[in-house]
């Protein structure tokens, strides 16, 4: 498809999107600045660190042009940190974490464990034909709640592997609107198949 999609690239995977985005044909701007919104037609919130990027967002004058343009309808996806970032509603944050909201959820953060405790395993997404999707949970966290208006696509299945065990029955992927959401790093696994989901949206 011809689109510009954008890359907030303050802090996390932003290489690793425009990798697969590029590999689907489109055009990657990174985004710094407020000024450098116009014109994309779809905008990812990368894995990283929730707090950091909250900060930088603030600090670089992001943090209000991003809530506008998500309240305005601009598709955006937003993976592990990037779905923090899109959340409604925090649990275990910072006291003074900003969002940018858009996604009516409550996500844990760091809810499967510590950096050590990254696991891969398949995740099973409403609406994506093929085997599951390679899930790379990297101090994930999972959705504690959705509002009414959130479909939920995926949830971890019981595997007695890892993954298993607290997070069994978690939800991992939603999407609400033109906002689509993953507690994993689907920029970290060579399958585009959830970009291709989320440049459907802009189709």
């Amino acid at each position: 498809m011809t689109a510009t999609i954008g890359v907030l690239a303050l802090q996390g995977d932003v290489r690793e999107h425009a990798r697969l985005l590029r590999e689907l044909g489109v055009t990657v701007r990174p985004i710094r600045r407020a000024d450098q919104l116009a014109g994309v037609q779809g905008l990812v919130i990368p894995g990283g660190e929730s707090t950091t990027i909250s900060r930088l967002a603030i600090d670089f004058g992001l943090l209000e042009p991003l809530r506008e343009a998500v309240r305005d309808g601009l598709p955006v996806l937003g993976t592990c940190a990037g779905m923090i970032m899109l959340a409604k509603s925090i649990l275990d944050g910072r006291p003074d974490q900003e969002t940018i909201g858009g996604l009516d959820i409550l996500v844990r953060r760091n809810a499967f464990g510590r950096q050590v405790e990254s696991f891969e395993t398949g995740v099973k997404i409403a609406g994506m034909s093929g085997p599951d999707f390679p899930g790379v949970f990297i101090r994930a966290p999972w959705v504690e709640s959705a509002g009414p208006r959130v479909t939920v696509l995926a949830r971890l299945v019981p595997s007695g592997g890892p993954g298993s065990g607290p997070g069994e029955g978690r939800i991992v992927a939603v999407r609400q609107d033109r906002i689509l959401a993953a507690a994993f790093h689907p920029e970290l696994s060579a399958d585009p198949s959830f970009h291709s989901m989320f440049l459907s949206m802009i189709e």
